[in-house]
């Protein structure tokens, strides 16, 4: 192709999205794009992106952004890829996309699978960005969860990936569905298919102040992780910041066995009762700038705090502070240590938002080695976690057993960014 296409395909229905995360399971392994070890590192590699919308900050803006103009977005270095292809599955008021494409020479496809294959037979790309955030979307009438399109494009990248009979590895941005059902079939079939899985928040990778990184194998007593904004939207990102950390502990990572929700009073009542700990939630507050005491009364109507049991008897919390500070943190009160481990996770607050840039870099490692720096088993647990969350704020605060949560994984190595942001 060779220019933009604003054509959108037809809304299939969820039935057929299931049969097409069916057939694709179906299949089976099949050939990968995957370079071998001599492959040139220093020439860029063909990727695909499947977005919701592409406008100024969105999650398409600061991902992709940065393949076409650099980790500054100003035309500076950048990650070792090149953005071949473009779906977009909305083109609201003052989208980008369009004016990207003449600007850069790639092309907008009217489906997923001419962006995956620009409009052949055959797979011609080596990786897949899959970045289903913003836009206008239905909420579930229950729970009020988001109910973006991640399930559809993971499921049409692989009935892609099966017609051509080659997978390529696939980044999703952020949790996998808003569904926990949705995301385990993501899930089981990239494992079926061995299709290079990766997804998540930038949490896991942006700085830390200090630079607290837990060996493998840390005894963790007992952990929390602050946070603030939407409970689904920004208590995904708290939880990955809180998942990242206690996955390290010793016996590595077993699952969750019950989640609760608790607000208002019912957040003194959960304190009184022991369920978590104000001596770690200073810990976290005292590593932000400013480092605001605790006071629950600041807390606004909105605040929230999530309160997990694992399988293996830790408890841990992500306290959803609105009102009371805007940042992510994380503290824990480890074996044998007298004072809490505590770390900020900051965030750059403007474009080009950096902390993106650090997520790109595992993302061009996943494509170019065809292994994933971190499990995407992580992405699967905090998702299930925040989908049983969002039912217990539902319900009134409710306990809820999770036996589908016994999710086991092993953590990696991967670093974060260890600098100060540009």
């Amino acid at each position: 192709m060779s220019g933009p296409l604003a054509a959108v395909p037809p809304t299939l229905t969820r039935r057929a999205f299931l049969k097409s995360a069916v057939a694709a399971t179906a299949a089976g392994p099949i050939a990968s794009v995957c370079a071998a070890a001599d492959d040139d590192a220093t020439k860029p590699i063909p990727v695909s992106a499947v977005v919701t919308e592409y406008r100024d900050n969105s999650h398409a803006d600061v991902i992709v952004g940065k393949i076409l103009a650099g980790f500054d977005q100003k035309g500076g270095p950048g990650p070792g890829m090149k953005l071949v292809s473009l779906y977009v599955d909305q083109f609201p008021e003052h989208e980008m996309s369009r004016e990207l494409a003449r600007k850069y020479g790639f092309s907008i496809a009217p489906t997923i699978r001419e962006a995956l294959t620009l409009g052949t037979d055959a797979l011609q790309v080596r990786g897949v960005l899959s970045i289903g955030e913003h836009g206008k979307y239905p909420f579930t009438p229950r729970t009020g969860q988001h109910m973006y399109p991640r399930f559809r494009f993971f499921s049409e990248i692989a009935e892609t990936f099966r017609a051509c009979g080659r997978v390529a590895p696939v980044f999703n941005d952020k949790h996998l569905s808003y569904s926990f059902d949705e995301a385990a079939r993501m899930h089981q079939t990239a494992a079926d298919m061995k299709i290079p899985f990766m997804a998540g928040s930038s949490l896991p990778v942006t700085w830390r102040k200090p630079p607290l990184a837990l060996p493998i194998g840390t005894q963790i007593d007992e952990a929390l992780a602050i946070g603030y904004g939407g409970l689904e939207s920004y208590g995904f990102h708290a939880l990955e910041t809180l998942q990242c950390m206690v996955e390290r502990r010793a016996g590595g990572e077993v699952g969750v066995e019950s989640v609760q929700a608790v607000k208002g009073d019912d957040i003194i009542k959960a304190r009184d009762r022991g369920d978590w700990s104000e001596a770690l939630l200073a810990a976290a507050l005292q590593t932000l700038p400013g480092a605001p005491p605790v006071d629950l009364a600041k807390l606004n109507p909105d605040a929230a705090f999530f309160l997990l049991r694992y399988r293996d008897g830790l408890r841990a919390t992500v306290a959803m502070i609105n009102g009371l500070a805007g940042e992510f943190a994380f503290a824990a009160r480890l074996r044998g240590e007298e004072r809490p481990a505590a770390a900020w996770f900051e965030l750059q607050d403007e474009k080009p938002f950096g902390h993106f840039g650090h997520l790109l870099r595992a993302i061009e490692s996943m494509m170019r080695s065809g292994k994933p720096a971190y499990p995407v088993e992580r992405t699967l647990l905090t998702t299930g976690v925040l989908d049983e969350i969002m039912q217990s704020l539902a319900d009134g605060g409710a306990r809820r057993k999770t036996p589908r949560l016994a999710i086991r994984y092993a953590p990696t190595d991967w670093g974060f960014a260890n600098r100060d942001p540009e």
